[in-house]
């Protein structure tokens, strides 16, 4: 049995770091299979010792958060505590790393900042290179940082507009015929996009940079023999375009413009037989200098805390289908090279 002892500075910190009806420490203790106490200004961490050791990063790293005057959400919580579980190095450091500077100011004033090491380093690919491709499941909020670098480069007058577009493709559901104007009629494909601006600047700021032509959301049919010169580019739902599609986004890029790619190619709503725009961007792209592909897990979930639960146990249930597929032949060799060794 080991057992450490960390003292922590101020108790308001320690009352943040337990949380509400003290449900961080108790989960953190159910993680790690470790007993912690609390005596006075300081807290003792029970358990075998690579445990205990697990438990005080995971300790060690919310403090940090704490005092840098971050929020411990539910997401957080857990996010340090995968970090504690996975890593020996000091996760209080790389949380430092993480959440030092701000994206982007909300409409409400909130500050958009990244919440884990993939989107620290999706941030970072989308200020130093001029193309980035964001390739990761739901929840990982790829439309949302796309979105607030875009504004935060409006705002800095580093480009004149904005232009956010998608595929319209169906999510396996025929809509049907949709009435209305041409803009009432692409309106439910482009929702996630108008979700992600209004938040940032405000329904009426929208509206009136987009009466002004500086901020533009559109089907990806309409980017077609245009040339995007002094402009942040994102393309969402990648995942669905075409090969073609793809092909001819790319090259929409003009002077002194930045692109981002967004998708999730275990979403792919194509037809079976029609190859994803995304996936073979990501291949052949690969290593291309100043084009960067930043891939997301399940850890860089920002959503509910089930999202991550959900996408761990659809990969686990693909996996297992992959072996069954494969099984068949396998066994097959197996019982031909059994009919050689005996001579039939």
């Amino acid at each position: 049995m080991a057992e450490k002892i960390i003292p922590i500075e101020r108790m308001e910190h320690m009352v943040r770091l337990f949380g509400n009806f003290d449900e961080n420490v108790k989960l953190i203790e159910t993680e790690f299979h470790v007993s912690i106490l609390c005596r006075g200004a300081e807290l003792k961490v029970m358990g075998e010792e690579a445990d205990v050791a697990r438990a005080a990063r995971a300790i060690h790293g919310l403090l940090t958060l704490i005092g840098r005057g971050e929020a411990l959400s539910d997401q957080s919580v857990r996010y340090v505590i995968s970090m504690a579980a996975e890593e020996e190095e000091d996760v209080g450091a790389k949380l430092v790393a993480m959440t030092d500077g701000c994206v982007c100011v909300t409409a409400r004033g909130k500050p958009v900042k990244p919440k884990t090491l993939g989107q620290k380093k999706y941030v970072e690919a989308i200020r130093k290179n001029t193309v980035t491709l964001g390739v990761g499941p739901a929840g990982t909020g790829k439309t949302y940082l796309a979105v607030a670098m875009a504004v935060a480069a409006l705002r800095a007058k580093e480009i004149t507009r904005i232009i956010l577009t998608r595929p319209a493709v169906e999510a396996g559901e025929k809509l049907g015929f949709l009435p209305g104007d041409l803009q009432q009629k692409v309106d439910p494909y482009l929702r996630p996009l108008h979700d992600a601006l209004f938040d940032m600047l405000g329904a009426e700021n929208f509206t009136r940079h987009q009466e002004k032509g500086s901020i533009e959301v559109a089907p990806l049919a309409y980017m077609r023999g245009r040339t995007l010169d002094d402009s942040f580019i994102i393309l969402d739902e990648a995942q669905n375009t075409s090969v073609e599609q793809m092909k001819m986004f790319l090259t929409r890029l003009g002077a002194n413009s930045k692109m981002i790619v967004n998708g999730d190619i275990t979403q792919i709503d194509l037809p079976r037989d029609k190859p994803s725009g995304l996936v073979q961007a990501a291949k052949v792209l690969k290593g291309v200098d100043d084009i960067a592909i930043v891939r997301f897990t399940e850890r860089d979930v920002v959503r509910h805390r089930l999202v991550q639960a959900i996408i761990k146990a659809y990969e686990k249930t693909e996996e297992r289908q992959a072996r069954t597929i494969q099984r068949p032949a396998f066994q097959r060799a197996q019982v031909k090279e059994e009919g050689r060794r005996h001579g039939k």
